[in-house]
């Protein structure tokens, strides 16, 4: 018997995929419920070859759901996950809003798996800020080999990132500048076509942006709260697929061709590392695909043990939906859920 699948923010980027990648993986679903806000009810998305009707979230029955796979954003998760939980449906909720609390289990599949058991206090699990799942794949492995010590980071992060008005807005800007129209700027604070915008959330007070301030507290709680991390994010004219140049300092010597072969049998990763133009992945390539791949990797002269390497990944799909079906797949294989019409 298969679980009751509620997706809560069906519309949206990540929710479309969400519904795409437990059907690629063929989920062990006996329903699956597209949910989203009042104005969107009765929207058809597709999941598999099969077309849903988007139901509305208040008036959605989770006491007969399993696992609610939520994207909706952090105030509708703030109000409505622990009341679903509270109902007996798990949630794993993708918005920053659980990620830094105690009792809420932040999982990465590949690097903490073990902290998945910790989800029966409030019944919910938060999924990573897009941009650390990415690298705390690519950090784990290296930090059980050498012990890291500091991470400086600099993100190329795709406008998928800001939703589909992030991605509408890069397109219409790059169709007027072409036809010579006037540019709108509305969801980002700067023209995004042909530009880099260095700030990705609301500014705070030290000067950091809130998502370099995500990128380091959530670091230190998935992988260890002893590894220092600086980060720059940066919002680029791509659609899909959030970059990322790594600088790594260790505690222990670590060769570049060490940390290769490492990573190369490392969960989730995918070394493409040649030495020639071309032998490296761009953001294009890794977009739709599952993996995060690993290119540019050398030894850093200018400090003891220090390594750099270039960091790439689809953001709706590890940065997100992925993860939060990752996660769904741990629950079962873990029988930490059981399906609730077998229970009864």
């Amino acid at each position: 018997m298969g679980y009751a699948i509620a997706v809560v923010g069906a519309t949206g980027n990540v929710g479309r995929e969400i519904l795409d990648i437990l059907s690629e993986r063929g989920f062990p679903a006996d329903s699956v419920l597209a949910v989203a806000s009042r104005r969107s009810k009765g929207t058809e998305v597709s999941y598999g070859d099969r077309t849903l009707k988007v139901e509305a979230l208040e008036f959605v029955d989770f006491s007969t759901i399993d696992l609610c796979l939520m994207s909706a954003g952090g105030e509708i998760s703030k109000e409505w996950a622990p009341k679903i939980a509270k109902a007996g449906a798990v949630v794993i909720d993708n918005s920053s809003c659980w990620r830094n609390d105690p009792d809420v289990p932040l999982i990465v599949p590949e690097v903490n798996a073990d902290a998945i058991e910790g989800f029966a206090k409030k019944n919910i699990i938060a999924n990573p800020n897009c941009s650390t799942a990415q690298l705390v794949v690519a950090l784990k492995p290296l930090h059980d080999a050498a012990t890291i010590k500091r991470v400086v980071v600099a993100t190329y992060q795709s406008v998928s990132g800001a939703g589909k008005e992030g991605m509408d807005e890069l397109f219409t800007q790059t169709r007027a500048v072409f036809v010579s129209d006037p540019l709108e700027t509305q969801k980002f604070p700067k023209r995004i076509a042909f530009n880099l915008i260095p700030q990705i959330d609301v500014f705070m007070e030290d000067g950091s942006t809130k998502e370099e301030w995500k990128m380091v507290v959530e670091t230190k709680k998935i992988v260890d709260p002893s590894i220092k991390l600086t980060a720059t994010c940066v919002r680029v004219p791509v659609f899909i697929s959030h970059s990322e140049a790594v600088n790594i300092e260790f505690e222990n010597p670590i060769s570049a061709d060490e940390a290769r072969d490492i990573l190369r049998e490392a969960p989730g990763c995918l070394v493409v590392d040649k030495h020639e133009p071309g032998g490296y992945v761009t953001p294009y390539e890794a977009a739709g695909e599952d993996a995060t791949y690993i290119s540019r990797i050398r030894e850093d002269m200018t400090v003891d043990n220090g390594l750099s390497m270039w960091v790439v990944s689809d953001n709706l799909r590890k940065g997100a939906a992925l993860n939060t079906v990752q996660i769904a797949e741990l629950l079962v294989n873990r029988k930490l859920i059981t399906p609730r019409q077998k229970a009864a």
